[in-house]
């Protein structure tokens, strides 16, 4: 399988985990999830991230998504988040997905680093323990992680730690953020992929500012799989029709607390995943907001009828 690397580019889809009701891991759907990933376009899949559930796994069965998923998607790459409280268990799980063929890790900060030195010297921790030939993504997403990463502190790391190969953009607001990146590689700065997060919810703007891609869920990866295709092709006007068909529900899953109950609503729907059911702690969705998904998925079919 191939590695992830300073120009990887694409959609690469944060995969939801099902589970049955009582909580097990249904790796039936896990094996259709992975399919229609693929099916609506997507060029990579990460796995056992934040929207992955992966708080909620344990060790072995963080391994055992891994070695499902990866070897559902053939030579196709998935990222693995193997973020932790301790580098002990980071270490583990990072050298068990890459023995099974993953594409690379990815790795969200701590909550404690509450300095540019604590943030930078986090990085180097990490990536000495991993070694030079397991490429990482740094996930940046301050709303989640509560870890704010500076513009000057982020080319540091860039400079000094050549195994981050890609930043998973998540800051908000963090548009001025990819274009200072951008401008910095036009300098002489080491360039470094950038797929960016939050629901898609800015993607057109994203990837207009240089971003290479998405690496983010949504019910219907195929539309960040045509809007990327379409803003680099100089489609924008298009791109935008296409995006904003699916805004409402964009908006609606970004709800704080609920955006994973919605999206596996969706995905239930579709008929991917056998359950919406949420590992505990959480919950699913109440009637009242079931029938708002479902009349926002009514309009959006038939906007993209009148787009044709």
């Amino acid at each position: 399988m191939p590695l992830i690397h300073e120009k990887t580019e694409g959609v690469f889809v944060i995969s939801a985990t099902p589970f049955h009701p009582d909580g097990a891991i249904d790796w039936e759907s896990l094996d259709r999830l992975t399919d229609s990933y693929f099916e609506d376009g997507a060029d990579g899949v990460t796995i056992l991230g934040m929207m992955g559930e992966a708080p909620k796994m344990t060790q072995s069965e963080a391994a055992g998504i891994a070695a499902r998923v990866i070897a559902r998607a053939g030579n196709r790459p998935v990222v693995v988040g193997v973020s932790a409280p301790g580098l002990a268990a980071l270490g583990e799980l990072s050298r068990t997905v890459m023995d099974l063929g993953a594409a690379g890790v990815m790795v969200a900060p701590p909550g404690s680093l509450n300095t540019d030195p604590k943030i930078h010297g986090y990085y180097a921790q990490v990536c000495e323990l991993l070694g030079p030939d397991i490429p990482v993504v740094l996930q940046d997403f301050p709303l989640s992680t509560k870890v704010q990463i500076s513009d000057e502190v982020l080319a540091r790391i860039i400079a000094d730690m050549p195994s981050i190969k890609m930043l998973k953009h998540e800051d908000w607001p963090g548009l001025s953020k990819i274009s200072k990146i951008r401008a910095a590689e036009a300098a002489g700065q080491r360039r470094i992929s950038i797929l960016c997060g939050n629901a898609g919810l800015f993607l057109p703007e994203e990837v207009a500012r240089g971003a290479d891609g998405a690496m983010t869920g949504f019910g219907y990866p195929k539309m960040m799989v045509e809007v990327t295709r379409l803003v680099k092709a100089g489609e924008i006007g298009r791109a935008q029709d296409i995006f904003d068909a699916y805004l409402p529900l964009i908006r609606y899953e970004s709800q704080p607390g609920l955006g994973l109950s919605i999206r596996k609503h969706v995905l239930a729907r579709r008929g991917v995943i056998a359950s919406p059911a949420v590992r505990k702690p959480g919950g699913p969705l109440d009637a009242a907001a079931m029938a708002e998904v479902d009349r926002l998925i009514a309009r959006q079919e038939k906007r993209l009828e009148e787009l044709g």
